[in-house]
């Protein structure tokens, strides 16, 4: 499995990309914003993306939206990272085309498992 985290904070991105490597045995690709994790998703071709909510420039909506509007992308699916926990906040991004949605801060050790959880894998 290949995930590709599109977060501009390094620390999360970092300390994703640690848990689903080391810890869940996943390959993962790093991208610190929308517009390069657009351009890294069509390269790539991740089997899921984890994005963050809230960046500079494109955020994550947005991004979901530009990622929902390309041929190359449109199928891939995207979890969320977001500290919004509200449960409005949650059903509006699975309105948008979201899969998922897993709150900030995260369990390390238990991300790998709550991904494969959400896209219903082993």
């Amino acid at each position: 499995m290949k995930v590709l985290i599109i977060d501009d904070e390094e620390d999360i991105r970092s300390i994703a990309s640690m848990s689903l490597g080391i810890l869940g045995g996943i390959d993962v690709v790093e991208a610190e914003g929308g517009e390069e994790g657009i351009s890294k998703a069509e390269a790539e071709n991740p089997d899921v993306i984890l994005l963050d909510h809230n960046m500079p420039g494109l955020d994550g909506p947005a991004t979901l939206a530009k990622l929902r509007e390309n041929s190359a992308t449109k199928n891939i699916p995207v979890i969320f990272l977001t500290a919004r926990a509200l449960t409005s906040d949650m059903e509006r991004l699975k309105q948008m085309g979201a899969t998922g949605v897993i709150t900030k801060p995260f369990d390390p050790t238990t991300l790998a498992t709550q991904v494969k959880a959400i896209l219903g894998v082993q």
